[in-house]
């Protein structure tokens, strides 16, 4: 019994005693471990984008233009564009301005026809009728848009194939399908020169065009295609396009829409092409991008003004010189 009742008591003290200590806080245990802190957002690494000038690549091919003109012209085959403007859109007087300067200034005839408003759609395609026999006239160029009670593409496929050097004919619009084009769509064809000038990858990289135009957007996405890039479309009816955009290499925007671009919607180091043009708040010309915020996200990015823009009447020349070429070729 009494060995009994020691134990007993040696039990007591040893509880009692490590009640004291949990109590004095002697014996710590280790607390449990924080559940990891999920940020609210991830933080995108910033870049400053190498600027694509269009402006100074514009200039190097129109010194090439200027000088095959100049050896078709000592050929007896000077270079002939034909520009058509039928009302008084004051952008499109500025873009005819500018396109017959440019001939000018390079070696190139250019004749300007001007028309009112209320020229009729039979005395138009009676006009390029004209325009489709002159041999002096290698290229033709009907300012669009043109007024609503003249269809435009009535108009476009009155023009001969080999003197469309907008690219829009639909015998031209085919042949750019099958890889084979005889003209390449103005600003699609100064876009791949800027890649092509500025050593961007384009073989098997993520590409995605915004915008599905006729003019821009269809095109662009063939010769990205022809480049072996893979290649998606979005558009108006498009759901939630970042997605598409943030895993994309190259991005081309053309949907005359503001801030169809942000950041937040860009891949670190992705090439950036703004088509777009338009004025912001406070009347200043801008793109479809939102360049102050994207230029810190994108590798290469096109600026607006100083981008595609002047590309695309240089294009306009270099289809008309090669249009020249083959003629003479056949002369």
């Amino acid at each position: 019994m009494r060995f009994a009742t020691a134990a007993r008591e040696r039990t007591c003290r040893e509880r009692a005693r490590s009640t004291r200590c949990m109590r004095g806080n002697v014996i710590k245990r280790p607390a449990p471990a924080r559940p990891a802190r999920i940020p609210n957002s991830v933080s995108r690494p910033t870049m400053t984008a190498k600027l694509i000038d269009g402006i100074a690549l514009s200039k190097t091919l129109r010194a090439d233009v200027a000088t095959r003109a100049a050896a078709l012209t000592a050929r007896g085959h000077q270079p002939g564009l034909a520009v058509v403007l039928v009302g008084d859109n004051p952008a499109s007087e500025v873009y005819v301005r500018n396109k017959v300067k440019a001939c000018e200034d390079n070696g190139l005839f250019s004749s300007y026809d001007r028309y009112p408003a209320g020229m009729t759609e039979a005395e138009l395609l009676a006009h390029i009728d004209e325009l489709n026999r002159d041999p002096k006239i290698h290229g033709i160029l009907v300012q669009l848009p043109l007024p609503a009670h003249i269809d435009s593409h009535k108009v476009i496929e009155a023009i001969a194939p080999e003197k469309d050097v907008d690219g829009f004919h639909v015998a031209n619009a085919g042949a750019l399908m099958t890889g084979k084009p005889l003209f390449r769509p103005c600003t699609p064809y100064g876009v791949m020169k800027m890649f092509e000038a500025y050593g961007i990858e384009l073989k098997g990289e993520n590409a995605v065009v915004i915008g599905r135009s006729n003019i821009v957007g269809k095109p662009m996405a063939l010769l990205l295609l022809q480049a072996n890039a893979t290649v998606t479309v979005c558009h108006s009816k498009t759901r939630d396009i970042a997605a598409y955009t943030r895993n994309a290499d190259i991005v081309v925007v053309a949907t005359g829409l503001r801030n169809t671009l942000t950041a937040d919607m860009v891949k670190p180091g992705a090439t950036v092409i703004d088509v777009g043009m338009n004025r912001d708040d406070l009347g200043k010309l801008c793109g479809d991008v939102d360049f102050a915020n994207v230029k810190e996200v994108a590798g290469h990015i096109t600026p607006v003004p100083g981008g595609v823009g002047p590309m695309t009447i240089t294009m306009l020349l270099v289809n008309t010189i090669e249009a020249a070429e083959r003629a003479a070729g056949k002369a």
